[in-house]
């Protein structure tokens, strides 16, 4: 899987912009100092524990079926894996979407560091700007990723985001989940898991959802219940 990791997306073009850090200027000194420092200390802290982290792997094949032939697939989990998710999926240029805010703004810096692209907006703030904007990148090569129970719930509750991309793009939707075995759980709505140092922690994917181009309405509900279901049956 280290080949797969150091692979690459697009190096240049407008793609490029999402992989760069944003421009500051329109924040506060007070805002620009506290959004630099929470981004290396998130980045730090998943670096660090990651480093030390036993990955077991269930369900690669899936990955492998979704990746056939250059295909770039959705990568698609529940906000409480943020975590080792960002991890153990780093250096692949995935492009997630992240929102338009203070909070938003360091969570897209810690993202890059890790390898992943920045695509502004959210389910409530930007959102249908921002899945354009993943679509338009999908289409030049690159990767997507949704925690698609985010930003604010509710929990485990899957959202139409990955599905309506899969549906303009043709790529395919999928699921996985990140448990570590030894974790605290934070009182947070989406119930966060922060792996301990040296554990083990299961990767299940399952296989991936395709949502036809002319799909309507009805289809789409029943592809974002499938989607439901895949994340229920992997999830701990």
């Amino acid at each position: 899987m280290e080949t797969l990791r150091r692979a690459g997306g697009p190096q240049g073009g407008r793609a490029a912009r999402a992989y760069r850090f944003a421009d500051l200027s329109g924040y506060t000194l007070r805002e620009r100092l506290s959004i630099r420092a929470a981004d290396l200390a998130f980045y730090l802290a998943i670096r660090a524990v990651g480093a030390t982290v036993r990955f077991r792997v269930e369900g690669w094949e899936h990955w492998e079926e979704a990746t056939r032939e250059g295909g770039l697939p959705i990568y698609t989990a529940w906000h409480d894996s943020i975590f080792l998710s960002t991890y153990f999926w780093r250096g692949r240029r995935i492009v997630v979407m992240t929102s338009q805010s203070f909070d938003g703004e360091y969570i897209a810096r810690f993202i890059q560091r890790f390898g992943y692209g920045a695509a502004r907006g959210s389910a409530t703030r930007g959102g249908v700007g921002a899945l354009v904007e993943m679509a338009r990148l999908v289409r030049e090569g690159c990767p997507a990723g949704f925690t698609i129970d985010g930003p604010r719930g509710p929990r485990r509750v899957a959202k139409m985001g990955a599905v309506m991309l899969a549906k303009k793009t043709g790529r395919p939707v999928l699921p996985f989940a990140v448990n570590a075995e030894r974790r605290l759980t934070l009182g947070s709505w989406d119930r966060l898991q922060i792996p301990l140092p040296f554990t083990r922690a299961g990767v299940r994917i399952a296989p991936p959802i395709r949502v036809p181009a002319d799909a309507d309405e009805a289809l789409l509900s029943e592809k974002r219940d499938e989607l439901q279901r895949a994340l229920d049956r992997i999830s701990l």
